[in-house]
């Protein structure tokens, strides 16, 4: 080896031993690590755990992966036989007694709708209208009326069951072209009870229905018996107490009805009223304790919905233009509002009359006559008819001579004409000698239960301090 090729080996050695000299003594960057000193950095803790948790998710994942891949394992299914009850025997042979299918009339339904529905041919329904005195009790049926059909497992209608009134029950059973009536009687009860009530934080209504009352009643209550002497819009407050005694029908142990109200009290502050149920000529009323009815002689105002356009005494008639008395008052209203007589009365005429148009006159008797003029067209009434208060007579137009439509109501006392809107009506005719003692001894037994079971259901209470009114003396 010459002097040169081993000089230049020398000097590869020396370079190569200085590069490793420089990288052992070179500094390292700050954020390596400067190898385990026995205690672990918190970026060190945070890189365990991400690695460790993508190892957890693997672990659970890439088995999951697998059962998908693997074939599916084939799941035994079993069978289990279960009995059922057994048909009843009388169903089996298709014996009466066990296949009565009761139905219950939906509104707007029929007879006819009914046995289509379950598949009743309409020749046997015009069998069972054709049996006598079927028709009248099938043909107006009512919400929640009773029908029963005897229908055993070949679809054939056996029988039928309805209720012929409140007390009986008919059967009719089709043998083959024959129809077997059997009728069962189904006594009705009749019970009088007293309901009773105290108006509490929510309405008339509200309390009324939680002691008892039907819808009927209530309306009976506030706009029958004393709707002349409570403003029940305004003179209520919470305190209040009401009674009605009423008979409730029985059958077979259910309630299926009320009667009319027999007695009512209403007591508002410290005042109560009182009202009895009492047939005076053959027609239901309403009076007081002392025989007064409840009912007042007249109507101040007949027409509703109304208002006063035209007041009585001298004016410029609005069509002739001339100065002259206006014996009566008028009330605008659409054409076509009923009119109502103002109290019970005889019709003395019907008619076209003059300027008044189309014009009702009805005798209240005692001299007392009222007039309706300029009607559009006439209610069912007739002269010499007997009309009651409150009955539709004629309905508002602008026959003769009118502007528009109106309402014309004169008030006569023995021919004089008087101001319906300021004179003073007539009291209603009280009862007197038997006829007074006759009510007495009727409505006291009804009064003194009323207050048996006040004294018992408010024993100890006191209604409330009633709150002034404005307006009001």
């Amino acid at each position: 080896m010459s002097k040169d090729a081993s000089g230049s080996g020398e000097n590869r050695r020396q370079r190569l031993a200085a590069l490793r000299e420089a990288a052992l003594h070179r500094p390292v960057a700050r954020h390596l690590s400067d190898g385990f000193n026995g205690r672990w950095t918190r970026r060190q803790w945070m890189q365990a755990s991400l690695v460790a948790t993508v190892g957890m998710l693997v672990a659970a994942i890439v088995p999951g992966f697998d059962a998908q891949i693997a074939q599916p394992v084939s799941v035994q299914r079993q069978s289990m036989a279960l009995t059922l009850p057994p048909l009843p025997l009388a169903r089996q042979q298709g014996l009466p007694g066990d296949s009565w299918q009761v139905v219950y009339v939906e509104r707007g339904q029929t007879l006819a709708s009914i046995f289509e529905e379950l598949d009743i041919p309409a020749a046997t329904l015009q069998a069972i209208l054709d049996h006598p005195g079927t028709r009248p009790a099938l043909t107006r049926l009512k919400p929640g009326t009773e029908i029963a059909f005897d229908l055993p497992v070949d679809g054939g209608l056996r029988a039928i069951r309805f209720d012929r009134d409140e007390s009986h029950r008919v059967e009719l059973s089709l043998q083959g072209e024959r129809i077997v009536e059997k009728v069962i009687e189904r006594p009705v009860e009749m019970r009088k009870v007293v309901l009773s009530g105290e108006i509490g934080s929510g309405s008339l209504y509200a309390s009324a229905r939680k002691a008892g009352l039907s819808p009927s009643m209530i309306q009976a209550l506030t706009d029958e018996i004393f709707k002349y002497d409570i403003d029940f819009d305004k003179d209520l407050q919470r305190g209040d107490r009401f009674s009605v005694v009423v008979d409730e029908k029985w059958r077979e142990g259910e309630k299926i009805g009320s009667g009319p109200i027999l007695a009512a009290t209403f007591t508002t502050g410290e005042r109560m009223y009182t009202a009895f149920r009492y047939e005076r000529n053959g027609k239901a009323e309403y009076f007081t304790a002392d025989g007064r009815p409840l009912k007042k002689s007249f109507i101040r105002m007949p027409i509703p919905y109304a208002r006063l356009t035209s007041g009585f005494g001298s004016r410029r008639h609005p069509v002739l233009g001339v100065l002259r008395m206006h014996k009566g008052v008028d009330y605008g209203a659409a054409t076509g509002t009923p009119i109502m007589a103002a109290g019970d009365a005889r019709v003395k005429f019907v008619g076209w009359k003059g300027g008044y148009g189309r014009t009702v006159i009805l005798d209240h008797g005692r001299g007392y006559t009222t007039l309706y003029g300029h009607m559009s067209r006439f209610g069912n009434v007739k002269a010499g008819q007997r009309v009651a208060q409150g009955t539709v007579i004629g309905y508002v137009g602008s026959s003769g001579l009118a502007t528009g439509p109106h309402l014309h109501y004169e008030f006569q006392i023995n021919g004089v004409h008087r101001n319906p809107l300021s004179v003073t009506m007539p009291p209603p005719e009280p009862l007197r000698g038997a006829e007074l003692a006759a009510f007495r001894l009727q409505t006291a037994p009804a009064l003194a239960r009323i207050q048996q079971v006040e004294n018992i259901i408010y024993a100890g209470t006191q209604p409330p301090p009633r709150k002034p009114r404005r307006g009001k003396a």
